[in-house]
């Protein structure tokens, strides 16, 4: 039976570590590849034929090899881009698009292979149109949301939901010394609104009167969530200080708890880190809004980390999400 795991991320990736270090601990062998190294770092040849419908072959980096078959389940994390910065612009572009569809489609197709999670079902799943259109079918409540690039249509809804928030759909790229910088949620104005809003796509929404968030990381059935206040009630607590914000054990109701499962097989995934905006005080109970589902959120930070690890390791090593 197949029994190595391979674990699909760059060099530098604390989440990952975690994950890997356990299953080390566990004996299960486990493979650590970056698709970008592909060359003098990382060699595949892989086959298939009729009488053999599964890609055969192996893969090798600088300090392991695994053959195909073996391979039982893989966590796909985070990847490094493709470089192939010391070629000419058209052939860096042919050799990227190679790679990615060669490499890529083999990594992406091994029939033996449990995904943790599948790439294309988190690429299918990382559109912020497609999430709130499943968590609002699930029934869960959602902010009212404009996604637009006219500035009338912008202007309206504000009038309409004042105070009103802007976020990004992606976030920024990395800029040419390879740093990648971040665009907060924050409040916007509606006066400052003008005709360059028509350049793309913006997405706005009502700003919800929280009192706390919640992030909910959910690994096949296993549900981990904290409640997350910051000192001075940031609106985005990602931009302040870390080691300052509290969290809370909590516990998820249960019509959310069956919508979260939904959500995940609705896009084929097995994990995702799902974020809440809590209302409500003490005499009230407290009213959860969807915010976003990130399918391939960071967790190593939260305080139960060490068991949402083991919940990784334990549908890794079984090749299964069941």
């Amino acid at each position: 039976m197949p029994s190595t795991v391979l674990v699909v991320t760059a060099l530098e990736d604390v989440t990952a570590d975690w994950v890997v270090s356990a299953l080390n601990e566990r004996g299960v062998p486990v493979v650590r590849a970056d698709p970008a190294d592909i060359g003098s770092g990382l060699t595949i040849d892989a086959q298939i034929s009729t009488d053999a419908h599964a890609w055969s072959g192996r893969l090798r980096t600088t300090s392991r090899e695994v053959e195909l078959a073996e391979i039982s389940a893989v966590y796909y994390r985070r990847p490094s881009p493709w470089r192939f910065d010391h070629l000419p612009q058209q052939a860096c572009d042919f050799a990227s698009a190679e790679a990615r569809h060669g490499l890529g489609g083999i990594l992406a197709n091994l029939g033996n292979a449990a995904y943790v999670n599948h790439p294309s079902a988190t690429t299918r799943a990382d559109f912020k149109p497609a999430q709130l259109h499943v968590a609002a079918k699930l029934g869960l409540n959602i902010p009212p949301t404009l996604v637009t690039n006219d500035v009338d249509a912008a202007r309206r809804f504000a009038a309409e939901h004042e105070p009103i928030i802007y976020k990004t759909f992606r976030g920024l790229p990395f800029s040419e010394d390879g740093h990648a910088g971040a665009i907060w949620t924050q409040r916007v104005n509606p006066d400052t609104f003008d005709d360059t809003l028509s350049v793309t796509a913006h997405l706005f929404q009502a700003e919800i009167p929280k009192v706390a968030d919640a992030r909910v990381t959910v690994v096949g059935s296993r549900l981990f969530a904290s409640r997350i206040e910051t000192p001075d009630g940031v609106l985005d607590w990602r931009r302040g200080d870390w080691e300052k914000l509290t969290h809370t054990s909590i516990e998820v109701p249960d019509s959310i708890a069956v919508a979260l499962s939904s959500y995940l097989a609705s896009f084929d995934l097995v994990f995702g880190c799902f974020d809440f905006a809590l209302t409500g005080n003490g005499d009230v109970p407290e009213h959860w809004t969807w915010i976003e589902c990130n399918p391939n959120g960071q967790w190593g930070w939260l305080p139960d980390a060490p068991e949402i690890t083991e919940a990784f390791a334990d549908i890794l090593q079984k090749g299964s999400a069941l």
